[in-house]
């Protein structure tokens, strides 16, 4: 070291140590600050503020099914001063800009006589706010802006300050406020494109606040023309495009996409799901086979693999709503089972193939799909998913029934058959699931598998019934015991008790066993009739409730025919030929004169016989003396009063002129309990019976099948 270069050291050191004094306004000093706070402290906080924004955006999901909001922002809760900032992932990084904004103050200020020396603490208390606005305390980010305007009038970023105020005061409900201000901004001609375009999107915002629409078409129109470079110009001609759909406006809603589309700096999120709003617009207008075809292409397009679930739903509806109904459900069923489908399109994808199947009538299948909609809900209370749980709801007693009648005549088919179809049956059987367990080699538990034959592919039959078939194996075990797969194994049944094979194995041996489905096949006649029973109640409860509650006459019809099928001898076969009778009367008169004949001549002592001879009396609802409320109303005053006698009477007078009025059930069931007060407990329980088979669905069919249930205690 030379004699200079040891006198230059001390005099850099001593220099350094004189400026980084803030107490002295000198040229050294303001400079030594300025560049530290710049270059040091900012830089580091602007990274950390970057990388926060960075992670809001990407922990940010749009549902493109509403109108986007502006901004990108999700407000879980107001913070006011002393509350924690938001638990976002993105915090920590909002948390550590907002740290370095305040070091950069506390140590790099140099305010005298009132006037900032340093031109950077203006923008550490612009950085100061914005970092505590996204970590949603928005009070104390006023505070921190509203100090720059107040003391910093002529700083270089004063015009950024003002328009973050305003998204501020936006954010704290003083949109009046907001909006003043942001007009006072755009006065200003020397404002940058940049600061121009984001007062426009700011005042957009404003008026959604004020549901002032056309305002927001006007502003958000005026920050696309001013650039479409910016990232938030693309979300501007989004919603641009989303509002105009709501205001019927399509031509104008495909220009704001299709700019989107051309645009080659705007992100593909925002290019892709353009797409997919151009097809919502064709789905109800313009050239359908066009766009087909550009979504077809869209999916062949490896770069949407991701969106392939949209894709799929959204060429679905175009089909949908050109009635090509298969090929809409062949679509929504691709859309369900993409590769990492959003779970909220699952839940519509599930939704139309649910709507599709309920207006199939098939009812089962769309109960099944509802179930799904509901499994993949994040909020079941929406009007939407409310909806959904009440149409299935409604399926409960139709898929019960169906499955019943399914499954009871499977076990009926089986019961029916000679030895010899029994076995041949079996033996097919165990084929296809040698077949089914050769082809799944990963599948080692043949109990949990479903199979199903071409005869029956909905799994409906007796042995692909898991409870039946598990009763079966009990009943099987119960009498023979765990065998193992040995020749003779009847005679050899008590040496053949299986020790070392596992639990495994026996399934599989099972399974590979005639003789496992045989044994549990009933033969029992009591049990048969019992099956029967249950079978043909399930079929007219069907027939009810397709006729009463879906208005599904054809459905009806087949299950009361089917009913006729198994025999007048059965207890359902009147009650089902009235319902049909009643169906027909609107509809054929031929026929329902045919079944009113048969009635009468066949059963003239019935209720029904009575209730069709007058069901073609025409009653005037609007006679406010015979109105059937009326009717009720003093007949059921006579009921209280103990007068039985007269009111039987009066009703087997009324009840055959008002058969075709919602009260009938309400009249039958008053019948029944006068019955009971007059002729006993076992005249009561066969009115009762009549009116919870005839009646079932109803609030009067359902307290009479619970005074029976009552009965049988006594």
């Amino acid at each position: 070291m030379n004699r200079y270069t040891k006198i230059f050291i001390p005099i850099v050191a001593l220099l350094i140590l004189l400026g980084c004094s803030t107490r002295k306004n000198a040229f050294l000093n303001r400079s030594f600050h300025s560049f530290t706070a710049k270059y040091n402290v900012l830089y580091n906080g602007q990274l950390a503020f970057e990388d926060g924004i960075k992670q809001l955006n990407n922990n940010y999901s749009d549902n493109y099914w509403e109108v986007l909001p502006i901004e990108p922002l999700k407000i879980d809760e107001l913070a006011l001063p002393g509350m924690a900032a938001s638990t976002d992932n993105s915090s920590e990084a909002f948390t550590k800009a907002e740290e370095k904004a305040v070091k950069a103050i506390q140590k790099h200020a140099m305010n005298f006589y009132n006037k900032e020396r340093n031109p950077q603490i203006d923008d550490a208390y612009l950085l100061l706010g914005k970092s505590r606005y996204y970590s949603q305390r928005f009070v104390p980010a006023l505070e921190a802006f509203n100090y720059v305007i107040k003391n910093y009038p002529n700083a270089d970023l004063i015009d950024e300050t003002k328009i973050w105020q305003a998204k501020t005061n936006l954010r704290l409900q003083n949109e009046e406020m907001s909006i003043l201000s942001l007009k006072a901004i755009l006065k200003n001609k020397t404002l940058s494109d940049k600061n121009r375009f984001d007062a426009h999107t700011a005042l957009a915002m404003a008026y959604i606040y004020s549901d002032s629409i056309q305002q927001v078409v006007n502003h958000l129109n005026k920050s696309i023309n001013i650039s479409e470079k910016f990232e938030q110009s693309s979300r501007n001609s989004f919603i641009l495009g989303q509002l105009y759909r709501h205001e019927k406006k399509i031509d104008s809603s495909n220009y704001a996409f299709q700019k989107i589309i051309l645009n080659k700096k705007a992100p593909f999120k925002y290019q892709i799901n353009a797409e997919i709003e151009l097809a919502k617009n064709i789905e109800n207008t313009g050239d359908v086979k066009q766009m087909v075809n550009k979504l077809n292409d869209l999916i062949k397009n490896r770069d949407n693999r991701a969106y392939l679930d949209k894709l799929y739903y959204h060429l679905g509806m175009v089909y949908l709503n050109n009635n090509k109904i298969d090929d809409a459900e062949n679509q929504f069923k691709k859309s369900a089972s993409a590769k990492n489908a959003d779970r909220f399109q699952k839940e519509l994808s599930y939704e139309a193939l649910g709507n599709i199947n309920f207006d199939k009538g098939n009812y089962v299948i769309s109960g099944s799909y509802y179930d799904s909609v509901l499994n993949f809900s994040a909020d079941r209370n929406t009007k939407r998913v409310l909806k959904i749980k009440r149409i299935r709801k409604s399926l409960d007693d139709v898929i019960l029934n169906e499955n019943l009648a399914q499954t009871n005549d499977s076990i009926l088919k089986l019961v029916n058959m000679t030895e010899a179809d029994k076995l041949t049956f079996v033996n097919t059987l165990i084929e296809q699931i040698k077949s089914d367990k050769k082809n799944a080699p990963k599948t080692t538990d043949l109990s949990s598998k479903k199979f199903k034959t071409k005869e029956n592919s909905t799994g409906k039959w007796y042995f692909y019934n898991p409870e039946i078939v598990k009763a079966g194996i009990v009943e099987f075990r119960k009498k023979w015991g765990n065998l193992s797969l040995v020749d003779n194994w009847k005679i050899n049944k008590y040496s053949g008790l299986v020790s070392e094979i596992s639990e495994e194995v026996i399934v599989k041996d099972e399974r590979l066993n005639p003789d496992y489905y045989l044994a549990s096949i009933p033969t029992d006649k009591n049990q048969i009739d019992s099956i029967q029973k249950v079978r043909n109640e399930a079929y007219y409860k069907l027939g009810l409730i397709y006729k009463e509650q879906f208005l599904r006459n054809d459905l009806a019809i087949n299950r009361f025919e089917k009913v006729l099928s198994f025999g007048e001898n059965e207890s359902f076969y009147l009650p089902a030929k009235f319902h049909l009778y009643r169906i027909y009367s609107g509809t054929n008169e031929q026929k329902a004169n045919q079944l009113r004949n048969q009635i009468i001549e066949q059963h003239p002592n019935s209720l029904y016989a009575s209730l069709v001879q007058k069901s073609d009396k025409k009653l005037d609802i609007f006679d406010n003396v015979n109105t059937p409320e009326k009717v009720y109303k003093n007949i059921y005053l006579l009921y209280e009063d103990a007068k039985y006698d007269e009111v039987l009477q009066q009703l087997k007078e009324v009840i055959p002129d008002y058969s075709q009025t919602e009260l009938i059930p309400k009249f039958e069931l008053l019948k029944a309990f006068t019955i009971g007060k007059i002729e006993g407990a076992a005249s009561f329980k066969n009115a009762l019976e009549f009116v919870a088979v005839t009646y079932p669905n109803t609030e009067e069919g359902k307290k009479a099948i619970e005074v029976i249930n009552t009965l049988k205690n006594y």
